[in-house]
């Protein structure tokens, strides 16, 4: 990944009532970018605004994390597929490959990816990037940046 974004922009989450209002946001601004990476500490709320977004896209599976699993997969009510990744409980790349991660993301299809710095080397050069930061109880700063 190269280190200066194309584009960037910062969003302010008072409440968790916010959060969907933010992810059709976060939508319009990835337009054309596949592979979503998704950094903030434990509990910032990752997979909450995951939740959020494929909320916007209309998957109608249940989204949970899947830090066990690694990868879970889901439709939306039009056929499409989404990818979400926890990589969290993996030790090395190795084991992402093992799993087929490179055909994953050259699929096209959405990869929402948390915990993607253990996979940094692998990752394309196009992505977006999304920093979660607790600024209070329930208030994040969420900062969004294309690189391609």
């Amino acid at each position: 990944m190269v280190d200066k974004a194309l584009s960037r922009q910062e969003f302010k989450c008072n409440s968790i009532d916010q959060i969907e209002e933010v992810a059709g946001q976060i939508l319009k601004f990835a337009s054309g970018i596949n592979i979503w990476l998704f950094e903030g500490e434990m509990g910032a709320g990752k997979t909450t605004l995951i939740k959020a977004i494929c909320k916007q896209l209309n998957v109608e599976d249940t989204v949970n994390s899947p830090t066990f699993s690694i990868v879970n997969e889901y439709q939306n009510n039009s056929g499409s597929t989404f990818y979400h990744f926890d990589f969290y409980r993996i030790k090395e790349e190795e084991e992402a490959i093992e799993i087929g991660v490179y055909e994953y993301f050259d699929s096209g299809n959405l990869c929402f990816i948390e915990w993607p710095s253990k996979i940094e080397n692998l990752l394309p050069e196009k992505v977006l990037k999304i920093d979660i930061s607790v600024t209070g109880k329930e208030q994040r700063s969420i900062e969004i940046c294309r690189y391609e």
